[in-house]
């Protein structure tokens, strides 16, 4: 079974962020995915300090959820980032997940997530949207994975507007179609 994993970076649970993931995570499970949506809100979260621990470990010395998280994004075969722009870029929870994974991945040979499928998802109220979704491009192809198009965009102001762009929810729902679609045509890779 084809397993697709929505991060959602955004500090508000059940935000536009949230909401268009959803959409992605649907559309994923009508080409046949099981979907899990996990919230980076909901775990106490650390930023990384640098001490280069798990280079010698292949472990990350800080206790908190990030093995939990680092443990789901190796069993799915594709993963969709989402977060909100905060000032121009992405969220502190969304940095600090994107720094851990990318040190305890360097630390185990860079293998655990080698040609899996990801994908990008990012909101904002009017701009940042550019900034924001290169910054999760950078990181998802940094960590070996293969990136699939489109990214999408969307614009909400209010909690629950971003239902309203339809080019948007359409564009989340393309992401979740595409990944599964190609998690199928890459199968061999892994």
């Amino acid at each position: 079974m084809i397993k697709v994993l929505g991060i959602v970076g955004s500090p508000r649970k059940s935000g536009n962020t949230e909401t268009i993931m959803r959409e992605a995570l649907k559309a994923s499970e009508q080409e046949g995915a099981e979907t899990e949506l996990m919230r980076l809100s909901d775990f106490d979260l650390k930023p990384c300090d640098g001490c280069r621990t798990c280079f010698e470990t292949k472990k990350c010395v800080i206790k908190d959820g990030m093995k939990e998280i680092f443990e789901k994004m190796s069993e799915a075969d594709g993963i969709i980032v989402g977060s909100p722009v905060y000032f121009q870029n992405i969220t502190a929870q969304t940095k600090m997940f994107m720094d851990r994974v990318g040190y305890i991945n360097n630390a185990r040979g860079r293998k655990a997530f080698r040609n899996k499928i990801g994908g990008v998802i990012v909101v904002a109220r009017r701009s940042g949207l550019s900034n924001t979704s290169s910054q999760i491009l950078l990181f998802l192809t940094a960590i070996r994975m293969i990136v699939v198009s489109p990214v999408a965009r969307a614009l909400a102001s209010e909690k629950g507007d971003v239902i309203k762009d339809r080019e948007g929810i359409e564009g989340a729902r393309e992401l979740g179609r595409t990944i599964v679609q190609i998690v199928k045509a890459t199968a061999s890779l892994r």
